[in-house]
C-alpha cells in the first residue's frame, strides 16, 4: 500500500491581512491575500484583495503596510465585496479539504468575522456554509514543538529561525507566502511530532495548544500585576459582550442564561 504523504507534502493555502489597527473588533481589513500552492517547490498562486476600509488609516498601521488613504480611495474596492470574496474563497479551500495557513490566527479570522458581521450581516461560520476551516497557524505550532525557546515568536523571528525567506515583510501575499513555507519547515524539522497528524488532527490539537498557552501568558500577566486578560480562544475569538461574557447565536449575554 502506498504511504500517505504527510500534511506538509501536500497543497496548502495561506490567508494574510494588512489592516487600519490591531484591534480586532474595530479595526478594518484594507488589503487581504490568499495563497495556494499544491506542494512543495510548486509555484503558488496568489490572489489579492484591496478595500476602501472606509475610515482613514492611521499613521501608525500606514508606516507598517505602506497603504494610504490616497491608495484605497483610487484602487480599493467596497469593503462588503472584498470580505464576501475572501469569505468565499476560503470556504472553497474548506470545502476541498485543504489546510489554511494563518499567523496568529485569532487576529485575522476574528477581524474577517467581524468584518463580515459589520458589512454583510453574517458571520464566517455563516460564510462557510457549515464546513470547517483547517487551520494551522505557525505561532501555536512552533511555540510547542519548541516551547523553551528563547526569543520573539513573529513571522520573521520565526522565519529566520527555520531559515525562510521573506521578502517584503508587511505585504499580504509576501506574509502570506513566507507563513505558508513555514509551515511546511515546521513539519521539515519536527516530522516525529508532527508528521503523523492529519490537517484535521493538527488543528484540534491547536485549540489545546493554545489555550495552555495562552494560560501560561495570562499567569504571567497576574504575577506581573497587569489587567491584561488572554483570550483562550483558537482560531476565532467569540463575540463578547461589554461585560466581557460570550455571546450566545442569538446574541445574548451568557451572564443572562
Amino acid at each position: 500500500m502506498e504511504k500517505l504523504r504527510p500534511w506538509y507534502e501536500g497543497p496548502l493555502a495561506s490567508f494574510d491581512t494588512e489592516t487600519t489597527g490591531v484591534d480586532v473588533e474595530h479595526d478594518r481589513i484594507v488589503s487581504a491575500a490568499l495563497v495556494l500552492q499544491p506542494a512543495p517547490g510548486a509555484a503558488a498562486h496568489s490572489t489579492t484583495w484591496l478595500a476602501d476600509p472606509g475610515v482613514p488609516i492611521p499613521d501608525g498601521a500606514r508606516a507598517v503596510h505602506g497603504i494610504s488613504d490616497e491608495q484605497v480611495r483610487a484602487y480599493g474596492r467596497a469593503p462588503r465585496t472584498v470580505v464576501g470574496e475572501i469569505a468565499r474563497a476560503l470556504a472553497e479551500h474548506a470545502r476541498a479539504g485543504t489546510p489554511l495557513v494563518v499567523m496568529n490566527a485569532p487576529y485575522d479570522l476574528t477581524l474577517l468575522d467581524r468584518e463580515l458581521r459589520r458589512h454583510r450581516g453574517t458571520t464566517l461560520a455563516d460564510a462557510l456554509g457549515g464546513t470547517e476551516l483547517l487551520v494551522l497557524d505557525p505561532r501555536v505550532i512552533d511555540k510547542h514543538v519548541d516551547r523553551y525557546r528563547k526569543g520573539r515568536r513573529t513571522l520573521t523571528d520565526l522565519c529566520a529561525h527555520y531559515g525562510v525567506r521573506l521578502t517584503g515583510a508587511h505585504e499580504a501575499s509576501a506574509d502570506a507566502t513566507a507563513a505558508l513555507d513555514l509551515v511546511r519547515a515546521l513539519g521539515v524539522r519536527h516530522p516525529e511530532r508532527l508528521g503523523g497528524l492529519t490537517g484535521a488532527e493538527l488543528h484540534l490539537r491547536q485549540t489545546v495548544w493554545h489555550a495552555a498557552q495562552a494560560r501560561g501568558l495570562q499567569h504571567w500577566f497576574d504575577r506581573e500585576g497587569t489587567a491584561e486578560r488572554v483570550d483562550l480562544s483558537w482560531p476565532l475569538r467569540p463575540v463578547r459582550c461589554g461585560c466581557g461574557r460570550r455571546l450566545s447565536a442569538d446574541h445574548r449575554c451568557e451572564a443572562a442564561a
